[in-house]
């Protein structure tokens, strides 16, 4: 039986599947192919840990630069504590104070955070319990994502929407000064905090004659105290979506133990030069439970250097990297002296 397959001349089928005879597809173009020596590598590994080695330290000298006060006030507060974990007392408040000493002034710009522990953001489900469409001002009623926290039972949407917006941070926290006598409130800036790009691109409020209104047929989370749009009582520009607290609140965190900037101290009056030396004290209006999941607050007064905060772990990382490199330079060089010596003899 003869077999219906035909071939195509053998000059044909190369003609239509090669590549065409340029240098680029023949692969003939002019390339640099360095020739590796000793010289060149020992002195690649030894320059490398030199830089990494410079660099480290100098991160490190700079973290250890930032002046840096934490005060844990999960025990001082823990009848506020009781109180928050029956959701029965949502509209009852309960205020609770920490007071500390600083022996010596903090100059420059001071910044305050919350920091929570134990509190895992970087859950899969948390992270996707949010409406990113709703949060742009598109439609206030658009719920997708938000699953358990997308609507009531009567069929209300909430906005916003999700569980990462329901756990919002809601403690307020301010910062008394003790002078002889008399108590100074210190000034704080609620804005300015968050980045342009959050702000002005990933958060929009929904267009309307005024936010009222634009988010009329809406409820707030189960866990607020306040609709979204009366977040900020003073400022009318930092309500809604734009909240700045809000803003921070929703970039989650990779790790369990965080931190979040929640003010700036206004360089003014008795402050102009920082935080001056004598007795403060935290006056906290606690909202915020963390007993259910084994939680623990603190409040931060930091201040930051070109490098950053205080941490040291990216100039652990490149003292590390740089010895790594360093290490193995000398290694190297151990193991060509002695197969130099070796090849010496046999020559002899």
């Amino acid at each position: 039986m003869k077999s219906k397959t035909s071939f195509l001349p053998q000059g044909k089928a190369c003609s239509s599947r090669c590549p065409d005879n340029t240098a680029f597809k023949q692969q003939r173009l002019p390339a640099w192919k360095p020739r590796l020596n000793v010289a060149t590598v020992l002195s690649s590994f030894f320059l490398t840990g030199a830089f990494c080695l410079s660099v480290g330290v100098c991160l490190i000298l700079s973290a250890n630069s930032v002046r840096e006060i934490q005060i844990d006030y999960s025990d001082k507060c823990s009848e506020c504590s009781e109180l928050r974990e029956n959701s029965s007392n949502w509209n009852k408040e309960c205020s609770c104070s920490a007071n500390f000493m600083l022996e010596e002034g903090i100059l420059g710009d001071v910044f305050m955070y919350y920091g929570l522990q134990n509190f895992y953001q970087n859950h899969r489900r948390f992270m996707m319990s949010r409406s990113d469409a709703q949060l742009l001002g598109q439609n206030a009623k658009i719920q997708q994502y938000c699953a358990p926290f997308a609507t009531y039972q009567n069929g209300t949407p909430m906005a916003p929407c999700g569980a990462i917006a329901n756990s919002m941070f809601n403690d307020t926290i301010e910062l008394f000064y003790s002078l002889n006598s008399s108590v100074i409130q210190v000034p704080l800036l609620k804005t300015g905090n968050c980045w342009w790009t959050d702000k002005n691109v990933k958060f929009r409020n929904p267009k309307s004659y005024n936010l009222s209104s634009a988010f009329a047929g809406t409820a707030r989370p189960p866990y607020w105290q306040k609709p979204v749009y009366m977040l900020d009582v003073e400022d009318e520009r930092n309500n809604g979506y734009v909240n700045e607290d809000f803003v921070i609140w929703m970039r989650v965190s990779a790790f369990a133990t965080f931190r979040n900037l929640y003010r700036r101290v206004q360089r003014v009056g008795q402050f102009a030069h920082g935080l001056p030396a004598g007795n403060y004290t935290f006056n906290i209006s606690y909202n915020f439970p963390v007993t259910k999941f084994k939680g623990r607050k603190h409040v931060i007064l930091s201040t930051v250097v070109w490098s950053g905060g205080s941490s040291q772990f990216l100039g652990i990382a490149y003292v590390v990297t740089g010895s790594a490199a360093t290490l193995t330079g000398f290694v190297i060089t151990a193991i060509h002296l002695k197969l130099r010596k070796k090849k010496t003899y046999f020559q002899k």
